[in-house]
């Protein structure tokens, strides 16, 4: 008995250092490694080590195959055509060319990525635009059901992803409004495949929600709402379905170059605007949330560049 899950701890060593499209195939080598691979506990361990080691880690970027072509419209080759490819997270040179899993790449956009899966729905979301979860590294993906709990047609709509740890699974966010003010916030589960209505919506937030890009961390949805004269940020833990309020810095005093995002696994606040003494230079004021409470950083200056890329962090898991 000892000698079999000292085989076994072996086994299972060895397969957790390889990249998840050689899981894949071995999938068809026996019913027990079958099974193994497909455990829940191994996959833990699988992702776990690829996380914390940064192995088997790509950079997925929507580009176009010529940039000299995308620059210049009046060469005859000129295309509007996209590719997705996955790129080295340290030599950032391209590994694999990827087909779209839906063919055409036009007019999908990411709305989130955790642990290699990546969330793409239309560039306008509309309450009916499909989403999808893709798992670039194996090239599989999965269409979540459409919602039928709403028969209101929603003219604001945001959608967000990622891993929730507590509960051990992978959310989508969409938070949605009507021009009357009316909201809807549903939540989307990939272990049950199904999506769950939010009915208890605070009152502060029916009224203030406005369509700002948030963002997404373990578990937690963030939005900017506007409260005027001042800013808040609403949180949504899609794990308890609870919801809360930050007050944003007094000196925010405008939405416009607002934006929320990441620093280093903390929530942060960057309000832009133009600097005078440099043409094209945007000036950045910078908080983080600690503690619930908003600490200001050193600001930075920005130049403004045309970016014509997107770039998601993949781990190969």
């Amino acid at each position: 008995m000892t000698f079999t899950l000292r085989k076994k701890e072996i086994l299972i060593d060895i397969l957790a250092r390889l990249p998840a499209k050689s899981l894949i195939r071995f999938l068809c080598t026996c019913k027990s490694w079958s099974d193994l691979i497909g455990s829940s506990s191994f996959v833990s361990t699988h992702l776990h080590r690829n996380v914390t080691k940064h192995d088997h880690v790509y950079l997925l970027c929507l580009h176009h195959p010529n940039f000299e072509r995308l620059v210049d419209p009046d060469n005859p080759y000129f295309k509007k055509e996209f590719q997705w490819s996955l790129f080295s997270n340290e030599t950032f040179k391209q590994c694999y060319k990827l087909n779209h899993p839906l063919g055409s790449t036009e007019h999908y956009v990411i709305y989130g990525s955790s642990n290699g899966l990546v969330c793409i729905s239309d560039e306008i979301l509309n309450f009916d635009s499909p989403i999808h979860i893709w798992n670039p590294s194996v090239r599989k993906f999965r269409t979540p059901p459409m919602s039928t709990s709403i028969n209101i047609k929603f003219n604001y709509i945001a959608l967000q992803f990622g891993f929730h740890p507590r509960v051990n699974d992978y959310k989508a966010v969409r938070m949605m409004r009507t021009n009357k003010d009316a909201l809807a916030v549903e939540v989307y589960s990939l272990r049950t495949d199904s999506w769950k209505m939010i009915e208890a919506i605070p009152p502060w937030l029916k009224c203030t929600w406005q369509h700002h890009k948030g963002t997404f961390f373990n578990g937690i949805s963030y939005h900017i709402i506007e409260k005027c004269p001042i800013f808040s940020i609403m949180s949504f833990d899609s794990g308890s379905e609870e919801f809360e309020e930050f007050i944003a810095p007094d000196v925010i005093c405008s939405s416009w170059g607002l934006f929320i995002d990441l620093y280093k696994e903390q929530i942060c606040l960057l309000s832009s605007f133009y600097s005078c003494e440099e043409k094209g230079m945007r000036k950045i004021d910078f908080w983080v949330l600690q503690e619930k409470r908003w600490k200001q950083l050193c600001p930075f200056i920005l130049l403004i560049i045309m970016v014509h890329s997107v770039l998601v962090k993949i781990t190969n898991s």
